[in-house]
């Protein structure tokens, strides 16, 4: 007979960690947009690069169309530059803090949410 050969142990591997989901109280009526995705909340906004900053729940792409709505925004526009670190992209995934280029100031705290392109 020949011995039992041992299987080698499997690796307990972590599942990937869904992107962080904004609570919908979190979103005042004002800027909410019915049956479209949120990508995120604005955590920051450059003046120099104009672009802001998001912590992505839904994948955005170049070509895609933004609405930014807060208590004093409303901008709509079509994303032409997506950077997550210091690298220009063509797409980023949920999860990933992402940079867009817009067009008008926006705030921290403003809602942006994925519309059809203009």
């Amino acid at each position: 007979m020949t011995p039992a050969r041992k299987r080698p142990a499997k690796k307990n591997t972590p599942a990937p960690k869904a992107a962080p989901r904004t609570p919908v109280e979190d979103i005042s009526p004002e800027e909410q947009i019915v049956g479209a995705p949120l990508l995120g909340k604005v955590r920051d906004y450059d003046e120099k690069t104009r672009e802001m900053l998001l912590i992505l729940e839904v994948p955005v792409s170049v070509g895609d169309g933004v609405r930014v709505k807060g208590r004093h925004t409303d901008l709509t526009q079509r994303v032409e530059r997506v950077r997550v670190g210091r690298r220009s992209v063509q797409s980023a995934l949920p999860g990933e803090s992402a940079r867009i280029e817009v067009a008008d100031p926006v705030r921290p705290g403003d809602a942006v949410f994925k519309v059809p392109s203009a």
